[in-house]
């Protein structure tokens, strides 16, 4: 059941992808990216992430999402219809695409439990945290104390970007000085 979910999602997000990139009204692309932000976090819940689910949500779905109507209104929301085929672009993306999904046959079979990741801390990590931490929520305890201050540097980094879009939107344009008639 859960594979059928899997796969409606993708369908999901594969046909929001497309409207993006056929639709030229901006605002409707802003919308179908916080719909598709809001569809990933759901396959995040799927794949018992919350964590990055709930970020996924906030994040992609929300700030994101008022940041870009915001930048919007300072802008327009028509995008120009394009001169001339962009052939060299696509073939970036074409060629990047191809890689990565040639990187994917390198990756250990999905869900196997002798996979390494599940080999090196995290059966410290689910028998250790309580006694350790003192935090009865493993992702809580992994989050705030494992790796406390790696996650500390995400909020400040995430912290300064915001600043620093609040403050190139809020900023007003010089105006222009007019020329005396002499």
């Amino acid at each position: 059941m859960a594979a059928y979910a899997d796969l409606v999602l993708m369908s999901f997000l594969v046909v929001i992808a497309l409207a993006m990139l056929r639709s030229r009204n901006l605002v409707v692309v802003v919308m179908l990216s916080s719909l598709y932000s809001l569809v990933m976090a759901a396959i995040w819940v799927l794949l018992d992430a919350v964590d990055v689910a709930f970020t996924e949500a906030a994040v992609g779905a929300g700030i994101t999402t008022v940041l870009l109507l915001a930048a919007l209104a300072l802008t327009g929301s028509r995008e120009p219809a394009p001169t001339r085929r962009a052939v060299l672009p696509f073939l970036v993306v074409l060629i990047t695409g191809a890689a990565l999904v040639y990187a994917t046959y390198d990756l250990p079979p999905y869900g196997d439990p002798g996979n390494p990741v599940h080999q090196h801390v995290t059966p410290r990590y689910l028998e250790k945290s309580i006694e350790e931490t003192s935090v009865p929520n493993v992702v809580t305890s992994v989050l705030a104390s494992y790796r406390g201050y790696d996650t500390l540097g995400e909020v400040t980094v995430i912290f300064t970007a915001g600043i620093g879009v609040m403050l190139l939107i809020g900023r007003v344009p010089p105006r222009r000085r007019r020329r005396k008639a002499s």
